[in-house]
């Protein structure tokens, strides 16, 4: 079987000429892709290439990624952010305008938030920021080829307690179809109590009882849910078995089982066949919650 969990966790670790950095991703279940990255400043640039190998490996899941990374103490330095600086002397001369305020001193300049900024202190001109940016992608494809294999570990386990799932929805169709053929005798002694007790022990003809049987039999009647059950557990079945990504799919069959389980409990004159109706009703919603981790 080839089920994949949306559930996972990987980290990878590298270093690069003074640099070393860690991912760590994690997913869990949801409706379609969706990634959230956290990058330190300075590394905007990988964000749209950590994406796109997120959607070449991934089709479903909320995932969460982070890069971290250390520089060696002798490596970093600290520099003045020209456009910064420049907005924050323009409002300081503006203000000072204003309100007739002294003009404000270098020092008080220089400590604003984004007008000193750390640098790494590697050389980051064009190609070798390239060349690091590279290096850090790599580490995040090792990343993606573990989480994939997590999400793979997790859906071997997760098969195992779907199909365990699907045999007691088969075992408990195959006993309400058992049930089901008892129903017409059972409406026929609930239908004769119910008469005798309106007309207080009046006689009533077999011929008319027969008929009366036969109608709410006919409303009663469970076969065609008892059948496209059955069809539904064929279908799960193959579904995980399939190479593809099928949670869309196990969460849309799930939904189609927990009708035909109300409409059995509807229509049942049995209270043995409502017992496993809702028995049914019960594994089935257990059915449809594992199968909204899978992929």
């Amino acid at each position: 079987m080839s089920i994949v969990s949306m559930t996972g966790f990987a980290e990878s670790a590298g270093s690069h000429e003074g640099l070393r950095w860690r991912w760590e991703a994690k997913s869990v279940n949801g409706r379609g892709l969706d990634l959230r990255l956290r990058t330190p400043p300075g590394y905007d640039s990988l964000e749209q290439p950590a994406r796109m190998l997120a959607a070449e490996r991934f089709r479903r899941g909320n995932f969460q990624i982070a890069l971290t990374v250390e520089t060696d103490a002798g490596t970093r330095g600290l520099r003045v952010d020209p456009a910064a600086l420049a907005s924050a002397v323009k409002l300081a001369r503006e203000i000072s305008a204003e309100t007739g305020l002294a003009p404000a001193r270098v020092d008080g300049l220089l400590a604003l938030k984004g007008v000193i900024v750390q640098e790494d202190g590697i050389t980051l001109d064009p190609v070798a920021r390239g060349h690091r940016d590279a290096q850090i992608l790599k580490s995040l494809t090792v990343t993606f080829e573990a989480l994939s294999r997590a999400r793979m570990n997790e859906g071997a386990k997760l098969a195992q307690l779907l199909t365990a799932q699907i045999d007691e929805v088969a075992r408990l169709v195959g006993e309400a179809e058992s049930l089901a053929a008892t129903q017409p005798e059972a409406l026929r002694q609930k239908l004769t109590m119910q008469l005798q007790e309106l007309l207080s022990g009046a006689a009533l003809s077999e011929e008319r009882l027969a008929q009366e049987v036969a109608v709410l039999a006919t409303r009663a009647d469970v076969r065609e849910e008892l059948d496209r059950l059955k069809a539904h557990v064929q279908d799960a079945r193959a579904l995980l078995k399939s190479r593809e990504a099928v949670g869309r799919k196990l969460d849309f069959l799930s939904q189609e089982f927990n009708r035909e389980a109300n409409t059995l409990c509807s229509k049942s004159a049995d209270i043995a066949l409502t017992r496993v109706g809702l028995a049914l009703k019960a594994v089935i919603d257990q059915f449809r919650e594992q199968a909204q981790n899978v992929e």
